[in-house]
């Protein structure tokens, strides 16, 4: 039997969560932030062990594959976006003048490795894409 499952995007009878789901996404981008600058100043021991810069890379790469599921390649970086708006806000002094976001290099290896893999599958999945509408224009 090879019919439709109701979870397949094919299938029009969820669509109307599409749009939740990605606002969902979104938030996780968000949410993913604000905890791998959290933790970013972890130790293990006496030495410092930065691995939110590694968990947010996977994170980040998983909410944009998430994406892809619900909707286009170009919104599917939407989750990309609610990481850096949660970056941005972890930026932003609070009350007593504390800020969050250290002035490290680890808050540039944050920036850059979070973000790096999930932009590189973006356009690799981009690049097929067009890549795959040159080949059927030219035949």
């Amino acid at each position: 039997m090879t019919s439709a499952s109701p979870e397949t995007p094919q299938d029009g009878r969820w669509a109307f969560l599409d749009p939740v789901i990605l606002g969902v996404l979104i938030f996780d981008g968000f949410l993913c932030a604000v905890l791998s600058v959290i933790f970013l100043p972890s130790y293990l021991g006496t030495t410092p062990f930065p691995v939110s810069i590694l968990v947010a890379a996977v994170v980040n790469l998983a909410l944009v594959i998430a994406a892809r599921t619900v909707t286009t390649t170009g919104k599917a970086a939407l989750p990309l976006a609610g990481w850096i708006a949660g970056f941005l806000f972890c930026m932003v002094g609070g009350p007593g003048g504390d800020v969050l976001v250290l002035s490290s290099p680890l808050t540039f290896l944050l920036l850059v490795g979070a973000l790096a893999p999930a932009i590189v599958f973006l356009f690799r999945v981009a690049s097929k894409a067009l890549a795959s509408t040159g080949t059927s224009k030219r035949s």
